[in-house]
């Protein structure tokens, strides 16, 4: 019974590979020749070389596989080449179906996200059916995620494969060593380093919960539906209060109105067209700000026996697992 997994490097994917690995899977993981594979310590596994934007990598690494998770994703909100992204995260999605497929795999689990979901945005939380609009999918990570799940349902329906979609929200906790952008936020507010906030709203989900749910969508979840794998819906401004009682600090009390911070986001944007380093905040950011990013995990819970654990829980494994990596000093 060999699992392939891609991504396994990564933050959600190294979660994913390990609860697989104790439910018994004998793994195959994907990797780049480039990646850092410090989140495989102790994983037992067959590692394999390839790359998203090299399809016969990907036939190769699914060849002899009863199950595929495609966890792989380029998951960052702002990049110097948005084809580059694109490339990775739509044609790189589609290619790795198109490859468990040809290995005839009888389950296919895609890791989606949130970001491809409709948005209610005054606090209400959204689901599955939640319907879309246009202007929900601002800046190119969420357009990159929203096409590419609809060209695997698209496909999946045309050509009857086994596929089983999950939209994890924002996952927070251990082994988050690029970091992402939640765990940046999470990393920066233990520092003291956010003094202030915006009005706006996240889910927040320990990212073990995350991989326990990509898990349950193998075993259980039904073929061509979605399941939202979330947490805790929280105003920033709890988020960044609860990071701040983990480390015993003041939290932040200033909220800035968007007017304000318009100007600096405009600027950061152009310092990283010239400089390449990733931008703390870009118009994007604000624009997805505008609507309380919230959503329900009632369908999982039903379908698949989905508990995500308390968001503190998550908070407190992140920091802790920041400062034993020399990520946060304290």
């Amino acid at each position: 019974m060999t699992t392939l997994v891609t991504g396994a490097t990564g933050f959600v994917g190294s979660a994913v590979a390990r609860v697989l690995a104790a439910r018994g899977h004998s793994l195959r993981l994907l990797t780049r020749p480039t990646s850092d594979r410090r989140n495989l310590a102790g994983v037992d596994a067959e590692i394999v070389t390839g790359d998203l934007t090299d399809p016969e990598s990907l036939i190769r690494a699914a060849a002899g596989c009863r199950y595929v998770l495609h966890v792989a994703a380029d998951y960052r909100f702002w990049v110097p080449d948005p084809d580059a992204m694109l490339r990775a995260n739509v044609d790189g999605a589609l290619a790795m179906v198109r490859a468990a497929a040809k290995a005839g795999a009888e389950r296919i689990v895609h890791c989606s996200s949130v970001a491809t979901l409709g948005q209610i945005g005054d606090g209400t939380p959204a689901d599955e059916k939640t319907p879309t609009h246009e202007a929900d999918f601002v800046g190119i990570y969420k357009r990159s995620k929203y096409l590419a799940e609809r060209a695997v349902l698209e496909l999946a329906e045309r050509e009857g494969l086994p596929v089983v979609v999950v939209n994890p929200a924002a996952p927070v906790g251990p082994r988050d060593i690029k970091p992402t952008p939640t765990g940046k936020m999470i990393r920066d507010a233990a520092a003291g380093r956010v003094p202030a906030y915006i009005d706006t709203g996240l889910n927040i989900v320990h990212v073990d919960d995350v991989a326990e749910g990509h898990v349950l969508a193998l075993e259980k979840g039904r073929i061509g539906q979605r399941y939202v794998l979330g947490g805790e819906n929280m105003l920033l401004k709890d988020i960044l209060g609860l990071v701040a009682d983990v480390v015993h600090r003041r939290p932040p009390s200033i909220q800035l109105p968007e007017a304000l911070v318009w100007p600096a986001a405009l600027v950061m944007e152009k310092l990283a067209k010239f400089t390449g380093i990733e931008p703390m905040m870009t118009r994007d950011h604000l624009k997805m700000a505008r609507k309380k990013m919230f959503y329900s995990s009632a369908k999982a819970a039903t379908e698949l026996g989905y508990q995500p654990r308390p968001v503190r829980l998550a908070v407190e494994d992140a920091v802790a697992w920041f400062r034993a990596n020399g990520m946060l000093a304290g």
